[in-house]
């Protein structure tokens, strides 16, 4: 992808997001209708940032932010990529079917982390991770990761699309199924929210996206 800078609206909407109450977001499937302009707005609702401060060590417990990669994020994703590369209207439909498809089964999340005792405690890809991931809806069920993709070297369009990405901060790729074993869905219709947790001996955060009860 092309370098494009971010607006400075874009910055402060997610500078305030730890700030503020989390803007309600819906998980409906179905069109939209966007253009390129809307992926700041779009990537903006559907970012939280928290972090956990030991006030005692005066540091850093851990620090997250986390792009969900829902369905709307998708859409406005692939409109935004086809428009700054200039694909043509039958490949950015084959790419838009393709991310949309999958989002059918994965819940993806696009994290960056930063803190702890050292890189080691916060890969929470690697053996020695601090911290356990878990994706818990709102009565409190929880499931575990499929895949934790360590981004190692991000791409240029990685650093445009997900300006959370820093040389202080390590980079990864979240996997969860859409549906459980029985085949009941990892996320209701009906959830009113879910949570994002890194839980461990060190504390735990929480990541929370709040669905809207109308257009569900």
């Amino acid at each position: 992808m092309t370098r494009f800078s971010f607006s400075l609206p874009l910055v402060l909407a997610v500078a305030l997001l730890s700030g503020c109450a989390s803007p309600s977001i819906s998980l409906r499937t179905g069109p939209r209708s966007f253009t390129r302009t809307d992926y700041e707005r779009v990537y903006s609702a559907w970012t939280r940032d928290e972090g956990d401060f030991d006030w005692g060590a005066m540091k850093t417990v851990l620090h997250a932010t986390a792009t969900f990669e829902s369905w709307e994020h998708r859409w406005a994703y692939v409109v935004r990529y086809a428009n700054d590369h200039a694909i043509n209207t039958e490949a950015r439909d084959e790419m838009l079917r393709q991310t949309l498809e999958d989002a059918r089964v994965n819940h993806r999340f696009f994290v960056t982390v930063a803190g702890g005792e050292g890189f080691r405690e916060s890969d929470i890809a690697g053996p020695q991770s601090a911290w356990r991931v878990l994706l818990v809806d709102d009565a409190g069920g929880q499931i575990t990761p499929v895949e934790i993709q360590k981004i190692r070297r991000p791409s240029a369009a990685e650093r445009v699309y997900f300006p959370s990405i820093s040389p202080h901060r390590q980079m990864f790729r979240i996997v969860f199924p859409a549906t459980r074993p029985d085949g009941t869905p990892t996320v209701s219709p009906s959830a009113r929210h879910i949570i994002l947790r890194f839980t461990g001996a060190r504390g735990r955060l929480d990541l929370r996206w709040n669905f809207t009860a109308q257009t569900r």
